[in-house]
């Protein structure tokens, strides 16, 4: 029996019963992306904060009236892969009676969201006839959320009450298109700086209601039945990949752990993270089990359940051997076990989740991409680099050339990527959360926007985790304060416990960080901290590199010589490390090199 459903612009076409016109499909799928790629657009040119207009920490999505992610593109996978899905449930389960010209506001860690200081924008669309039809949303990490402390990231905080944010579960923050004043003015008392934050709120909302505008011409052009069946058809594509994927890869289970640096109030070895994780070809199915692991922590680096969920599912995604669209089609192949009351599972309120989107959720990636690259050496990735070092700290206080206040994330530098068994680690990786895609600050803008001066920020050499395909190594990075004091907040990681190789593969340096004094003494600064840098201080960060993938003697000679060239490994390392001799011209010295590697192998 044929059946014909085709819409001008691209809309979706059933050849016959049981067929899918691919051409179709592919489409109309990359209208839907466009539409999120209109919001992002929208965010990024009309937000104030410099996170969120210069770093670009922002997300958004575009899910179906059941609540499953279909598109998220070009956005952060720790806020929406395993996220999306359930704001839009909770934004239901809360408010059963949308209706056109709704929005909300969405904040709240224990309702399906990130940490509170991703603030979500959820506008619901609904057809001519009042059904709901998809809901999107734009997510931007704030520059202040209204913390107790001027930092979003409070990585000591006890529980949510001592973090002191405002948490809007799904709070309906307009209705027939108009704000409620009632909750802009909470914010605009509580916030810092409430203008910056007036102004990026402005952005999410012009941002979701592009994207509300686009779906609707969508459905007035192609049919809202028409998208709906290209969303379903779609999902079943995409599983139909993932499962094809699944069956080439290696069976097998193993337990890997990666370790969070020492808090205090935790264990004094650091916060470990065991991912048990099994890949079941014949099945087509991969699970990650995380509930082997301590309870929630009197510290602000637990997970919320979102992140908890999406950081198994993105170091599952890393380490498939082809890429495939992030959506809730393919994520049908990935089993996630979580436990209530868990520090990598699903938290009570009270409990604090302030650092959630970073810290613990990059050890939980780096552990499934391990086990991964345990069981199939051809898949997984190593540990990347760890999150939030000073140079990616929260910076405020008064601007002395106009007496304003000012607050904002300065994303100068963080960690460096893992190798993998293709290729070298992403230089500006970041974070394995958010995937190398913030844009690191512009020196330049961040000393126009506030009173600092960066000294240097440069790649840090031999701090690679060597191997075959080596991690990107860190970055050093030196500012200070221009004429005033400056408070500095951040919750960093890898000083105790650096990035870890896999399969032979080395171990990247450990983080170093400190305050350097006028007088040239030094003061070592610890895991988490919120301190006062005063005027003549200068704040030093040596980032974490990434983890190596691969016996580091395996790695090709011409590849190394480059890495010393570029000065980002020293010739003793290239000769200690990689067993590889180099003349006097740089280039390699192929008869040395077979002597060291042999006599290294023997």
């Amino acid at each position: 029996m044929r059946r014909e459903e085709a819409a001008m612009g691209g809309g979706v076409e059933r050849v016959e019963e049981g067929r899918r016109n691919g051409v179709a499909l592919a489409i109309l799928q990359q209208r839907f992306d466009g539409v999120t790629r209109k919001m992002a657009n929208t965010l990024l040119r009309t937000a104030r904060s410099g996170v969120i207009n210069t770093a670009r920490d922002f997300s958004c999505a575009i899910v179906t009236a059941d609540c499953q992610l279909l598109t998220a593109a070009e956005s952060y996978p720790i806020h929406v892969i395993g996220g999306a899905d359930m704001m839009a449930a909770a934004m239901l389960e809360i408010h059963p009676d949308p209706r056109p010209g709704d929005a909300y506001l969405h904040n709240s860690p224990y309702h399906g969201n990130s940490h509170a200081a991703d603030h979500t924008i959820l506008v619901p669309v609904f057809d001519d006839d009042g059904r709901h039809r998809f809901t999107v949303l734009s997510k931007a990490h704030q520059a202040d959320c209204g913390n107790s402390l001027p930092t979003t990231y409070m990585g000591m905080a006890r529980d949510v009450y001592e973090e002191g944010a405002l948490i809007f579960p799904a709070v309906r923050v307009q209705r027939d298109y108009v704000d409620n004043t009632d909750v802009i003015n909470m914010c605009m008392m509580r916030i810092r700086v409430p203008e910056q934050w007036r102004g990026d709120y402005l952005a999410m909302l012009g941002a979701a209601r592009i994207g509300e505008r686009e779906i609707r011409r969508m459905g007035a052009e192609i049919g809202w039945d028409a998208l709906a069946t290209h969303a379903a058809d779609w999902f079943d594509l995409c599983e139909e990949m993932m499962a094809d994927t699944l069956r080439g890869m290696a069976a097998g289970a193993a337990r890997a752990t990666c370790t969070h640096d020492p808090l205090p109030g935790c264990p004094p070895g650091g916060i470990p993270v065991n991912a048990d994780v099994k890949v079941d070809p014949g099945a087509a199915r991969v699970s990650v089990d995380l509930t082997d692991n301590i309870d929630c922590l009197p510290v602000g680096v637990n997970l919320s359940h979102a992140c908890a969920r999406t950081a198994a599912m993105v170091g599952v995604l890393n380490s498939l051997p082809r890429s495939l669209p992030a959506n809730s089609g393919t994520l049908r192949r990935i089993d996630v076990r979580l436990r209530e009351g868990c520090c990598v599972g699903i938290p009570r309120h009270p409990t604090s989740t302030s650092v959630a989107t970073t810290n613990l959720g990059d050890r939980v990636t780096n552990a499934v991409q391990r086990a991964i690259a345990m069981i199939d050496p051809s898949c997984g990735m190593a540990e990347g680099g760890a999150a939030i070092p000073p140079a990616a700290g929260v910076i405020s206080g008064v601007e002395p050339r106009n007496g304003h206040a000012y607050v904002n994330e300065v994303i100068l530098a963080a960690g460096g990527g893992p190798g993998t068994p293709v290729q070298d680690g992403w230089l500006s990786l970041f974070t394995m959360g958010n995937a190398g895609m913030p844009f690191y600050d512009s020196v330049e803008v961040d000393e126009m926007l506030h009173p600092i001066l960066v000294r240097t920020r440069r790649l840090s050499p031999d701090s690679e985790g060597a191997g075959t395909f080596r991690g990107a190594p860190g970055i050093l990075t030196e500012f200070e304060p221009v004429s005033c004091d400056m408070e500095l907040g951040f919750c960093s990681d890898g000083t105790v416990s650096p990035a870890l190789g896999v399969c032979g593969g080395q171990a990247a340096r450990s983080a170093r960080q400190w305050i350097e004094h006028p007088d040239g003494s030094a003061t070592p600064l610890s895991t988490s901290e919120q301190l006062v840098v005063r005027q003549g201080e200068r704040v030093v960060s040596h980032s974490n590199g990434g983890g190596g993938y691969g016996d580091p003697l395996r790695r090709d000679p011409v590849r190394v010589a480059h890495d010393v060239t570029e000065g980002w490994i020293t010739a003793h390392r290239a000769r200690a490390i990689y067993g590889v001799a180099l003349t006097s011209e740089g280039l390699v010295d192929s008869a040395e090199t077979a002597k060291l590697r042999e006599s290294s192998a023997g």
